[in-house]
This record gives structure tokens, sequence and C-alpha cells, in this order.
């Protein structure tokens, strides 16, 4: 089986087999951070073959350092980047969706169950914390919670694997701090 750093010097030189080869080991654990981080499973989708797209597009794109080549870090922090454009931009159009509904005073047809509604309210809590959080901190996160690996992380974030321990419990502080301070009330009614 081929390494990453030999399908992505084939890909470079034009082979389409080794870009399959890249896009079936690693589209699972992108598509799995894009829908954790999106919470939409259409979404991660598209978000996914974007990605992908940029790669298949720009592999040169990708920087070698001391010889080695990671192609699994540049997916993930593509995944993470172009996730959060879709966020803000998914953002925009709701702020701009709620403006209309306004003005034209209107209403859901049909609401959705209880069930649904809470689960819902609760990832959209998640995500906008994650939204107000420093960017370093927020990715660590999602990126833990998607099954990245200390080491992963490391690597994907440019960190030290030694600070990846530390880093993960300040953020998780961080963000239990803010979830409480922002839904605490909320919760309590």
């Amino acid at each position: 089986m081929l390494t990453d750093a030999q399908l992505l010097v084939q890909l470079q030189s034009g082979d389409d087999a080794s870009f399959e080869a890249l896009f079936r080991r690693h589209y699972n654990r992108v598509y799995g951070i894009l829908y954790r981080l999106l919470g939409n499973q259409s979404d991660a989708e598209d978000v996914a073959q974007q990605v992908f797209l940029k790669l298949y597009h720009s592999p040169r794109r990708i920087r070698r350092q001391a010889d080695e080549v990671n192609v699994a870090g540049w997916l993930y922090r593509v995944a993470v980047n172009t996730g959060y454009n879709t966020l803000r931009s998914q953002q925009r159009r709701q702020s701009w969706t709620e403006k209309l509904g306004r003005w034209w005073l209107l209403e859901p047809a049909v609401p959705d169950p209880a069930v649904i509604v809470e689960n819902n309210e609760r990832q959209a809590r998640v995500r906008r914390i994650l939204a107000q959080m420093k960017p370093r901190e927020a990715k660590l996160l999602l990126l833990r919670h998607s099954g990245l690996s200390y080491q992963e992380l490391a690597v994907v974030l440019n960190l030290a694997p030694g600070s990846i321990g530390s880093l993960l419990t300040r953020a998780e502080r961080a963000f239990a701090k803010q979830y409480r301070l922002a839904y605490l009330q909320e919760d309590k009614e």
C-alpha cells in the first residue's frame, strides 16, 4: 500500500487513481469532522466534496516539512476552515431570513416535534459557543471530539505534542464556562 506522500506525488503528476486512493482513505474522517461542525449531513457532504476538490485541483498546495508530507493534516485543516466559512455563511443567511420573516410575518408551516427542537437547539448552542471561542481552542475541541488522537491534533494544529493535553483541558474549561454563562439562566426556566 502506498503512503499518502507517495500518492500525493503521483497526484501531482496527474494520476487520478492516486486521488481516488486518497479520497477513499480520508473521506470518512473529513466527513465526520464536518458533520460534527455543521450538524447537517448534506452540508457536511457538500463541504467534504469541496475539500477534496481543492486537493484534486491544487495538490501542490500541500507543503513539505522536513521531507515529510502530511496530507491528512492538510485535509483536516482545510475541512475545519471551510466548515467555519460555511457556518458564517449560514449565519448570515439565517439572519437575513429572520429579517425577511419579520417583515412578512411568516410563521413556520409545520412545527417540529419537541425532541428534535431540543436537540437542534442544543447543537446550535454548542456551535454558537464554539464560534465565540478562540479559533485554536474551538478547532482543538472540534477535532478531538471528531476522534483525532493527541498526536494527530499536534500535527494538524502545528503544536507541540506535549502541550495538547493542557491546551485541551483549557479549551474544555473555557467552553464550559462560556456555555454556563450564556445558557445557565435559560436552562433554569
